[in-house]
């Protein structure tokens, strides 16, 4: 098959290879577990399964958060899933997100013992758990809803569109890529917008929109995403890109970044957290 040549979709489509690709070998179209491999158990009340994608720094970044604000119930554990290896799709995995995506949360703290998947769920949980970054107001509770649905329903254009055909395709498609980007153009745009008017995405104050929404677009605004700021003229987003630095330089930011981060210098990952004292270096050494 060529770049140009024309596809015809059967009649009824049947997966009979893998389609090429990153991550083309965890693809398939059926669910459920490949291997048996229980999950490992830390002594914090919170058990986190997750990777350094931006679904996952949400989650790593909203317990940083929280423990920076002084909730010092919010300790954690994150244990890193390798979702190249395939390791969503242990048994033990399955079991607390038959989704087999990451991250996924173990909540230890009440009486029992609750799995929370999907990270916009996870995000909603422990603001209401601790009482944190989600407003009471009902009207600026709903704004701040609104713009964490919004990302919710508009990161996969980003990722699983726009990310997928220009980064990790097996060849550069016009049709898509132009497809995608111009979709991602017209969410910055919206960022964009809303920022001239308002400090943080969703109002006055920080919330889980926010910390949502950064690690995806604020990311992206940053050059740091898919090597395609230059591309998608990403500076042209002063608003954005304004608010990403802005948030960049909050300490429980940088430390939510370097959680079951993989990839860039060795200093900015820390691979498994299990207690605050691993981001000291000595330690961060020791993981490494």
């Amino acid at each position: 098959m060529t770049e140009n040549s024309a596809y015809v979709p059967p009649k009824v489509w049947i997966w009979e290879q893998p389609n090429g690709g990153t991550f083309a070998s965890t693809n398939r179209p059926i669910a459920g577990a490949t291997h048996d491999a229980e999950l490992p158990r830390g002594k914090h009340p919170f058990q986190l399964y997750s990777m350094g994608t931006p679904n996952g720094v949400k989650v790593t970044v909203m317990f940083e958060e929280l423990l920076a604000a002084g909730h010092t119930d919010a300790e954690y554990d994150a244990w890193l899933i390798s979702i190249g290896k395939g390791d969503q799709f242990g048994s033990g995995f399955v079991d607390i997100n038959p989704n087999s995506k990451i991250p996924a949360l173990v909540d230890y703290s009440g009486d029992a013992p609750l799995r929370v998947f999907e990270s916009g769920s996870i995000l909603v949980h422990l603001a209401e758990k601790f009482g944190a970054f989600l407003p009471t107001d009902l009207a600026a509770r709903t704004e701040c809803m609104n713009w964490l649905f919004w990302q919710m329903g508009s990161a996969p254009y980003l990722g699983g569109g726009f990310g997928h055909f220009y980064s990790y395709a097996p060849y550069k498609m016009e049709y898509p890529i132009d497809r995608f980007s111009m979709e991602v153009k017209r969410q910055l745009d919206v960022l964009d917008k809303q920022l001239a008017e308002n400090p943080f995405i969703a109002g006055d104050e920080y919330t889980i929109a926010d910390i949502a929404i950064f690690p995806w677009y604020g990311n992206l605004a940053l050059g740091r995403q898919y090597n395609a700021g230059e591309f998608l003229d990403v500076a042209s987003y002063k608003n954005v890109v304004a608010w990403a630095e802005k948030l960049d330089a909050r300490p429980a930011v940088k430390r939510g970044r370097m959680v079951n981060r993989t990839s860039g210098e060795p200093h900015e990952q820390l691979r498994e957290r299990h207690d605050a004292s691993d981001f000291d270096t000595k330690t961060q050494d020791k993981i490494g």
